[in-house]
């Protein structure tokens, strides 16, 4: 059961990390409108195979960090003024995001896969998301590092980074306009999300 868990978590957490409006989701959506669905499935394979490779780093840093409970304490201390620093950027002095359509002119099946693996490259918060929480939850006792557990959060992630995507693909005509208010205001959600972060390792460091 608790095996079977580390799947379900996996897409509980990807679908919360990708849900808001993002440089990924946006534009599969788009090329959906664009050049049709097909094509946008092809650009959101591209961008699953990092996010599992993503996803499997994160992990394999998790178990190291998790085996050192000084690695955690460090790591929980550095958490703490990161996210708090992101918050303040986020907040009073990052730009709102311009909603812009994407403009690319690559057209082809594997233009669109490989499209798809560069903006997920580019994109590196998968990384630090999935180390957090995966240390999180393993401190719980809701997951294990093991083999087959990591196996089956890896699919979990992948399942929901998929439907996510999915669903920006095929609805995307009825929620643009909330989308492009998402995005506007994207830099308050952001630090919305890492201000609750580094409330969570301020609770943290002192119970410890």
């Amino acid at each position: 059961m608790a095996v079977a868990m580390a799947l379900v978590w996996g897409f509980c957490l990807s679908t919360i990390g990708i849900a808001l409006p993002g440089l990924i989701n946006m534009t599969a959506a788009k090329i959906s409108v664009r050049d049709g669905r097909s094509r946008a499935l092809i650009f959101v394979a591209g961008a699953l195979v990092i996010i599992f490779v993503q996803t499997y780093i994160a992990v394999a840093f998790a178990k190291l960090i998790n085996s050192r409970p000084d690695l955690i304490y460090m790591l929980q201390e550095i958490g703490l003024v990161l996210f708090s620093l992101l918050t303040i950027y986020f907040m009073f002095i990052a730009k709102k995001p311009k909603v812009k359509a994407e403009d690319t002119k690559v057209r082809t099946k594997v233009g669109r896969f490989f499209l798809g693996m560069l903006l997920s490259a580019l994109n590196f918060f998968p990384i630090p998301y999935f180390v957090f929480v995966s240390v999180t939850l393993a401190n719980n006792g809701h997951i294990k590092f093991a083999p087959l557990s990591n196996f089956l959060f890896v699919m979990g992630v992948l399942i929901g980074s998929f439907s996510i995507f999915y669903l920006y693909i095929i609805f995307f005509k009825k929620i643009e306009h909330k989308t492009e208010w998402m995005m506007r205001n994207m830099n308050y959600f952001l630090g919305s999300v890492t201000g609750l972060v580094a409330v969570v390792n301020l609770i943290k460091i002192l119970r410890n």
